[in-house]
């Protein structure tokens, strides 16, 4: 299941992460990944106090989204990434590690997410592709959207043919690690969230059992 939504950056948000991708210091996006050659980027240095800076307003506007929230189930979040691709940068067809070095363990990827900051109509290309199966699915996301995906999904950013694709990314340790019983619970709660006050309150109390339950029986 794949979850987009509009406004997850606040306008404020928005301007001060145009800001900083103005001043802070880049690196070659090839070293968090040196063996993927498709991957051609630039992203900001993490020991940058600016990068830092953009990475917890990521991260804050994921604490505070409570759809996000529900339908990732965090326990872990790697520091969001602010990542710059010029004219003919790219990253070809792949599928996210599934464990980021860090702490005491390694953090396994179970959700991916995308928050696009460049406004689409000042770049061609650069979209977002994911395939399912025979299908496709293109997304050049608004300003402020955010796009959460499972982390096995293969997928890919077309070339950036004029202009300068801006994004922030991040990867989510979930934990309900099974995808599918993650998309159930999200569901349920999407049920609860729109029916709840409607229902009887018996009908309303069921519904709450089996979502605390499943959480229970499910979580790792």
């Amino acid at each position: 299941m794949f979850l987009l939504i509009d406004n997850f950056l606040t306008a404020a948000e928005i301007q001060s992460l145009r800001e900083i991708a103005a001043q802070a210091k880049f690196v070659d996006g090839r070293l968090t990944n040196p063996h993927n050659t498709s991957k051609n980027n630039v992203i900001a240095d993490a020991t940058d106090p600016l990068a830092q800076k953009a990475s917890q307003l990521a991260l804050a506007a994921l604490q505070r989204n409570e759809q996000a929230r529900n339908f990732v189930a965090p326990q872990r979040v790697a520091l969001p990434t602010l990542c710059r691709y010029g004219v003919g940068m790219t990253y070809g067809p792949h599928v996210d590690t599934a464990f980021l070095p860090g702490g005491q363990q390694p953090m396994r990827c179970d959700v991916s997410c995308t928050l696009f900051i460049s406004d689409p109509a000042t770049y061609e290309g650069g979209e977002l592709v994911a395939y399912l199966g025979s299908e496709s699915m293109r997304i050049k996301g608004k300003p402020g959207q955010a796009v959460f995906y499972p982390s096995t999904t293969v997928h890919q950013v077309m070339p950036v043919t004029a202009g300068e694709r801006l994004v922030v990314i991040t990867f989510v340790e979930s934990q309900i690690p099974d995808q599918l019983q993650r998309d159930l619970l999200y569901t349920l709660s999407e049920v609860r969230s729109l029916e709840g006050l409607k229902m009887d309150w018996r009908n309303r109390t069921q519904l709450e059992y089996v979502i605390s339950n499943l959480q229970r029986m499910w979580s790792r």
